[in-house]
């Protein structure tokens, strides 16, 4: 890799080491990490997201007084769902290498980092889920019920298109959270823009191609979360 760095002396005396990077060698490989990055968090969100709100939804239903009401199931995903979502996703990726080992067949790259993604993402979106479902009007459920919809009917026609804006929205938050997923996924050689980061901008001193991922990073979430905002407004002005 073509490389100079320098020795550069500041006005105090403090020597500081200075580094910069031959871009035309660097674009191949930033390109690389984005196409990385954009394929762990789209996998991530669709698989995760799809989970999740199965999940979101049972624990959502399991409750008390709800269509499904089941105590045991509600307590049981309850404490599972508690248990993963504190853990810190660096841990969770270390912890989940031998599953993943036997799954994936390796605990080294982009795929072996799809993995405790996905898994981690399906926890978190499940709980996003129901505390978006909790304040829909249990009168209109009421009100599907008393003609005759069934509970699944109520689920897919009543629940969640009540839901629909705020379910958007905590989507666009999910988004976040699995792009800074993403970037701890370099530290299993999963690629992406957080291990172009840190091997090309943090360890070679070049805060040129650190500042330049996480632009990237800002871009791609303004991006999301504009999108979000912009359909999460169409369908609530359209419910009231």
């Amino acid at each position: 890799m073509n490389a100079i760095s320098a020795i550069n002396n500041t006005a105090s005396g403090v020597v500081t080491l200075a580094s910069t990077q031959d871009w035309s060698v660097l674009k191949p490989m930033l390109f690389q990490s984005i196409a990385q990055t954009l394929e762990m968090v789209f996998v991530t969100l669709v698989l995760g997201g799809i989970l999740g709100l199965v999940l979101g939804v049972v624990l959502y239903g399991t409750r008390p007084g709800n269509l499904f009401a089941n105590a045991t199931v509600y307590r049981v995903l309850d404490i599972i769902v508690n248990i993963v979502r504190p853990i810190p996703f660096i841990i969770f990726l270390a912890a989940m290498q031998p599953l993943t080992i036997k799954v994936i067949g390796t605990s080294i790259g982009t795929m072996a980092a799809i993995f405790p993604m996905v898994i981690m993402a399906t926890f978190a979106t499940s709980r996003l889920v129901e505390q978006n479902l909790v304040p829909v009007d249990p009168g209109v459920i009421e009100a599907a019920r008393a003609m005759g919809a069934s509970k699944f009917t109520i689920v897919r026609t009543v629940l969640i298109p009540e839901a629909l804006g705020p379910l958007i929205l905590a989507y666009a938050f999910l988004f976040i959270s699995i792009l800074d997923m993403s970037a701890m996924a370099g530290y299993i050689g999963g690629g992406g823009l957080g291990n172009f980061a840190i091997a090309y901008g943090y360890q070679k001193f070049d805060p040129s191609v650190t500042w330049t991922a996480v632009i990237i990073m800002i871009v791609l979430v303004q991006v999301v979360q504009a999108i979000a905002n912009m359909f999460a407004k169409r369908i609530l002005k359209r419910q009231q």
